[in-house]
């Protein structure tokens, strides 16, 4: 099985090198390691470079333009797909591959580091109560930070939508249309806990209101998403 691993970057220097150490430490080792510079004014794109990885330039802001440029310069049978600010454990792709035979895609829990014991047993058994949740109800929620497509059926499909938002979950429904759609509980990623600035009501509110169909200010007023 060929891995392709897209990681979408937008002003990124700081934490994509310990993404990439991750990545590239992977028990199953990834066919290549793409990292897709969505128009950073930082080092983001010299750092990629340090690490041997191919980086593909994405001129247009959003990680959603990003997540397609990725999944198109990719030359495996299978794309990956974390952030920079996340910690795939060493096991997460061969555990995602473990679930990938007859499906069309693949997907696996998040949670919180850097925070608290407690916050981060929270964020992980929350979220996974609620994948489970939304996998009963025919809506798998499939997160750019821990996912795995077969690039052909995902091409197929039209790719990630062009939206601010949720460009991850609405690829996850297209794909659902087509095949199997499958969750990995063991294929666990480590993710920044930067999105609660605010507090966790925020946090929360932001999430339902993305989940309904309504990102605006998801990711600040000007749209910007830095990955």
């Amino acid at each position: 099985m060929r891995i392709s691993v897209v990681i979408p970057a937008r002003n990124e220097e700081e934490l994509l090198p310990k993404a990439l150490q991750a990545v590239l430490q992977q028990t199953l080792p990834p066919f290549e390691v793409i990292v897709v510079d969505n128009a950073s004014t930082d080092r983001t794109r010299e750092v990629a470079e340090g690490f041997g990885v191919r980086v593909v330039y994405c001129p247009r802001k959003g990680v959603a333009y990003a997540r397609q440029a990725g999944l198109l310069a990719a030359r495996g049978e299978w794309v990956a797909m974390t952030d920079a600010d996340s910690l795939p454990l060493p096991t997460w792709l061969q555990y995602l591959a473990e679930r990938a035979e007859g499906a069309v895609a693949v997907y696996g829990p998040l949670r919180f580091y850097g925070v608290p014991p407690l916050a981060a047993f929270v964020s992980e058994w929350g979220y996974r109560v609620f994948l489970h949740l939304m996998a009963w109800m025919g809506r798998p929620n499939v997160a750019g930070a821990n996912m795995m497509v077969l690039r052909d059926a995902a091409l197929r499909v039209g790719g990630f939508p062009e939206v601010e938002a949720k460009e991850d979950v609405l690829l996850g429904w297209r794909l659902k249309k087509v095949g199997v759609v499958r969750y990995a509980s063991r294929a666990l990623v480590l993710t920044s806990p930067r999105r609660l600035k605010g507090g966790w009501g925020r946090f929360l509110v932001r999430q339902v209101r993305n989940l309904l169909g309504d990102p605006r200010g998801y990711f600040g007023e000007d749209g910007g998403r830095e990955r």
